[in-house]
């Protein structure tokens, strides 16, 4: 048997199947940087998914809506590449320890496929586009392509006493952010607690720590420019994009 198995897995070396886009998501993400380093972080930020016209049919949906949380299996188009490592170097390590690409999460795999968590927080009909989907928590781009969802089961998806490895030894801690009233009035309420949520969570990558940088992302179209001393972030510019 090992002797077939070991035929079969030499001749299938470079198989492949097509897999196709059935979705898209639209978030308040334009470029990858701000984006949340795991779904669930921030569960303020409010996203839809957008199903292609070939999948709008909402019989595809029936019985979605009694679920709390779903599954998105999604593709890293922006780290599409020909050829992929085994090692890879984990931002929250600093970027210089690598890793097994298999232990870690990041984009630069064999296939560019990301898994997300997210709660589903309504099915609904949309004027232009039929039924779509309203989820929060997503840590995915603006037009990222959703290749798959699935129902979140509690019972068998859950592990409380799960072990994450090196992830383990890396504790979450929020930084304190202030927002000058200066630029908190320049911020739509809808769009406020989902943006501190981002900053808390330190959008800057884990080896940069220099207090007399500014840093600045994209979000829900402001362009939001901030500093980081100690444990504080402080935000020091707010303006429309464009």
């Amino acid at each position: 048997m090992e002797e077939k198995f070991s035929k079969a897995s030499s001749e299938n070396d470079t198989e492949s199947f097509p897999v196709k886009i059935i979705a898209r998501i639209h978030s308040d993400f334009p470029s990858k940087f701000g984006i949340p380093r795991q779904s669930g972080l921030v569960k303020e930020l409010q996203s839809m998914i957008v199903f292609e016209p070939a999948y709008r049919d909402p019989q595809a949906l029936r019985g979605l809506e009694d679920f709390t949380h779903i599954w998105l299996i999604w593709q890293f188009s922006q780290a599409v590449r020909e050829n992929w490592s085994p090692t890879v170097r984990p931002p929250k390590l600093g970027g210089n320890t690598r890793m097994g690409v298999f232990a870690t999460r990041s984009p630069f795999r064999p296939n560019p496929i990301g898994l997300s968590s997210v709660k589903l927080e309504a099915v609904e009909k949309h004027p232009k586009y039929g039924m779509i989907l309203r989820v929060s928590g997503a840590d995915l781009m603006d037009g990222t392509p959703i290749l798959d969802i699935k129902p979140y089961l509690a019972y068998t998806d859950s592990h409380p006493q799960a072990t994450g490895g090196f992830t383990d030894e890396l504790h979450l801690h929020p930084l304190e952010v202030c927002i000058p009233d200066v630029w908190k009035e320049k911020i739509p309420p809808q769009l406020f607690d989902g943006l501190v949520g981002v900053l808390a969570h330190d959008p800057r990558p884990s080896y940069q720590d220099d207090p007399t940088r500014v840093y600045g992302f994209f979000f829900a179209g402001l362009e939001v420019s901030f500093t980081v001393c100690n444990h504080a972030l402080t935000v020091c510019g707010i303006r429309q994009q464009g």
